[in-house]
């Protein structure tokens, strides 16, 4: 099997993999005898001597958003397929828009703690995306600390509901500072270094289906999301003659503390009732409201199950990748048209 080959499997299983959990093991033979040597782990153990089912190892990947949710779920992944992480997240309220319990310190130091059982680096900051002397500081200590940076994923976002005729100017300007701003500071703040490094890079954007179409008294979420595969797209065209590549997942529900609380279940609830929604409708309820939406029969998905297809976009197997967009949503996405 020839080297670039090799790393295209060893990334496709290592998708695999990470979809398990990363905890899927692998087979090889040779001569038709199996040996413990010969025993692929998807986490980075050897084969024949040879590390090749690690695809991310010796890379560094910044994750904003980390303590928690998706974002932990990608550092995870990310660390279980060989790369070093840098996790960023304000561990504190954004904006007392927000009806969910804000993550703290100790989430990022739990986040911080399953990558180091994974074998790999982590160095955790605390900084605000709406902050860019912040993060230019954080760009800053994560390339002295970890020598370089590589991938970045821009994933901290918040969400509220409010009506448009409803809105305070802060319903408007708190989500797209958070989200929008905040993503664009984000690049601001890292591509620099990885232009200068000349190695070509990766920068993933978090969107989401709700960037895709409208959302019910979710306006100013929609519109950032949006505005974010926007942004994504441009930064394509841009960073395209540095090698480095930049798309966007959107993701469906998913099982997190922006989606797991009453005002969001109750929003998906009243997507499919003529009627006011319950305030506080059950588990049951919502995963009622929200099966005929998706092809594959889930009402939201897990955080793990988003984490391989932004492992994919970090591996040289999506090295022509970019400017694009990859829906994780259980097939909700096939009522877009666009």
């Amino acid at each position: 099997m020839d080297s670039g080959r090799r790393k295209i499997v060893a990334a496709a299983g290592a998708i695999a993999a990470v979809g398990l959990g990363g905890m899927a093991m692998a087979q090889e033979t040779k001569g038709g005898n199996a040996g413990a040597n010969e025993q692929a782990r998807i986490d980075g153990q050897t084969w024949d001597g040879e590390v090749w089912n690690a695809p991310l190892k010796g890379k560094v990947a910044v994750i904003t958003g980390a303590a928690r949710g998706i974002g932990r779920s990608i550092a995870v992944a990310m660390a279980a397929n060989g790369a070093d992480i840098v996790g960023i997240d304000i561990n504190a309220s954004v904006s007392p828009i927000v009806q969910y319990i804000a993550a703290t310190p100790s989430d990022l130091e739990e986040t911080g703690k399953l990558v180091k059982q994974r074998g790999r680096r982590f160095l955790g900051i605390t900084a605000d995306i709406r902050d860019r002397a912040a993060l230019k500081a954080a760009a800053t200590q994560a390339t002295q600390t970890m020598g370089h940076v590589d991938i970045v994923v821009a994933d901290a976002a918040i969400q509220a509901f409010k009506p448009l005729l409803e809105m305070e100017d802060h319903d408007w300007d708190d989500v797209i500072a958070n989200n929008l701003t905040g993503s664009c500071n984000t690049l601001r703040a890292f591509a620099p270094a990885m232009v200068q490094q000349g190695k070509g890079g990766r920068i993933i954007f978090i969107s989401s289906m709700q960037g895709r179409y409208g959302t019910k008294n979710g306006s100013a979420y929609s519109a950032s999301k949006w505005g974010i595969i926007g942004l994504m797209k441009s930064a394509a065209l841009e960073l395209g003659k540095y090698k480095i590549t930049v798309n966007t997942i959107e993701p469906g529900l998913i099982d997190t503390a922006m989606t797991h609380n009453d005002k969001r279940w109750s929003e998906a609830v009243g997507e499919t009732m003529t009627t006011p929604p319950p305030e506080h409708p059950t588990e049951e309820e919502t995963a009622k409201a929200k099966l005929p939406r998706t092809p594959l029969g889930v009402p939201w998905l897990q955080p793990e199950e988003v984490a391989p297809v932004a492992v994919f976009l970090a591996t040289d197997a999506a090295k022509m990748v970019t400017g694009a967009c990859y829906d994780v949503n259980g097939g909700d996405s096939a009522h877009d048209l666009g």
